[in-house]
């Protein structure tokens, strides 16, 4: 056994003494040996992106969803592990953005993008851990756009003020999480209230009936081109759109406590969205195409970021008992295959991510028209934010999170006996 400061403190009876101290040992060995990919690939990252500069070395960064995702990772990985390091590099980062009064540099509330909550995030982390009231400041001011976000006629928010109308399943995982946070923090229950309208609108009218799956976007209007004139949808059912929505889920759900009535809405969500997940699951490589329902058709591809955020989700939610333990086996399925597949080794010991389709922005332009051709001819790259982010949300479920619950349950039971 251990005692509070986690040193063993084994007794020495004849014939006992060497296993129990093995045992008392055991997750920690299994820990150093599990976790060694997930710090590589942080530590890789914060090599690429020095002093949380998350971008290209000499380009200006902004506050946005791409240093969000990654940091994101960033903030598992040091919850995981206690690391000061990672939290200094999540602090770096956002003091480029966040002033000694709180405000946000680059940061424009008026642009009411959904993209520009999710480093609220880091921003309540680092609140927590400093007591810093710069960053509760910067919080705050994150969540008074959501208050007044521009809304379809149903109550849904706009993906941004120049795409009225229109909601992304992207979006989800932008702002939900942190809000759900937020509410938990500074006790607002209105706030949970309002997550689960915006899950239940897209769940209700983006989803396909033949396959369960969820279609990228929903423009309530139908007066975009490109949309289904009879639901509003979007044409194509897009991997890691629905990546960032199971994600939202699986983040969002831990806040909402057992008595809150929209918990168990929320599961059901999450519930069915991932069984249609699981039943899009290529069965020859373990993953998924970018396009889910049209395996091995023309120029269609698997992706790694999807992937990753499959994988994540899917583990998590198992984990918590949101979701069947077979769904953990088939993101530890898909954990084998993207290691196998879109991780390498640089001759210098660094750990790049491979294979992450780059931008993909449904309605944000006349070219951006949700076609299948759209989403298959994006330029597909390495080291990617959102492939690095979502690698270090995965890696550190399936390494730390789901090693560790497995070994301390395994060493526990053998103690015992």
């Amino acid at each position: 056994m251990r005692d509070r400061n986690g040193v063993c403190r084994c007794f020495r009876i004849t014939g006992y003494f060497a296993l129990a101290c093995l045992l008392c040992a055991f997750p920690a060995l299994v820990f150093g040996q599990q976790n060694a990919l997930t710090a590589r690939v942080a530590d890789s990252a914060m090599e690429r992106w020095p002093n949380g500069h998350i971008g290209a070395k000499d380009a200006t960064v902004s506050w946005g969803f791409e240093p969000g995702i990654v940091l994101a990772g960033f903030n598992a990985v040091w919850n995981a592990t206690h690391d000061p390091r990672y939290l200094n590099y999540i602090q770096q980062a956002v003091n480029q953005f966040v002033t000694v009064d709180g405000a946000i540099r680059t940061y424009d509330s008026q642009v009411y993008s959904l993209n520009n909550i999710l480093i609220g995030r880091q921003l309540l982390a680092l609140y927590r851990a400093t007591g810093d009231e710069r960053y509760r400041k910067a919080a705050n001011t994150l969540h008074e756009q959501l208050l007044h976000q521009p809304r379809t006629a149903s109550g849904g928010y706009w993906h941004t003020r120049a795409t009225p109308d229109l909601m992304l399943l992207d979006d989800t995982f932008m702002f939900a999480p942190f809000l759900a946070e937020y509410a938990a923090t500074f006790r607002q229950p209105k706030d949970l209230d309002e997550i689960a309208v915006q899950f239940g609108l897209l769940a209700e009218h983006t989803r396909d009936a033949k396959t369960g799956l969820l279609y990228h976007g929903w423009d309530e209007s139908r007066r975009r081109s490109w949309v289904d004139k009879t639901t509003g949808t979007s044409s194509t059912l897009w991997a890691r759109g629905m990546g960032w929505y199971l994600m939202a889920l699986v983040d969002t759900l831990p806040y909402l406590s057992p008595t809150d009535p929209q918990r168990a809405i929320l599961i059901g969500i999450l519930q069915r969205t991932a069984a249609s997940v699981v039943r899009a699951q290529d069965p020859d490589s373990g993953l998924w195409y970018q396009v889910l329902d049209k395996p091995g058709q023309p120029e269609n591809y698997i992706e790694s970021s999807s992937a990753l955020m499959f994988t994540y989700a899917l583990a998590k939610g198992a984990r918590l008992g949101y979701l069947p333990a077979s769904d953990r086996a088939s993101a530890m399925r898909a954990w084998g295959a993207v290691r196998k597949r879109f991780v390498e080794v640089t001759p210098q010991g660094n750990v790049k991510i491979t294979g992450t389709v780059t931008h993909i922005g449904l309605g944000a332009s006349p070219r951006d028209d949700g076609s299948y051709s759209y989403y298959l001819h994006a330029p597909v790259v390495s080291d990617d934010p959102k492939g690095v982010g979502a690698f270090l949300l995965a890696a550190t479920e399936i390494e730390f999170r789901g090693g560790r619950s497995s070994a301390v349950r395994t060493a526990a039971s053998r103690s015992t006996h």
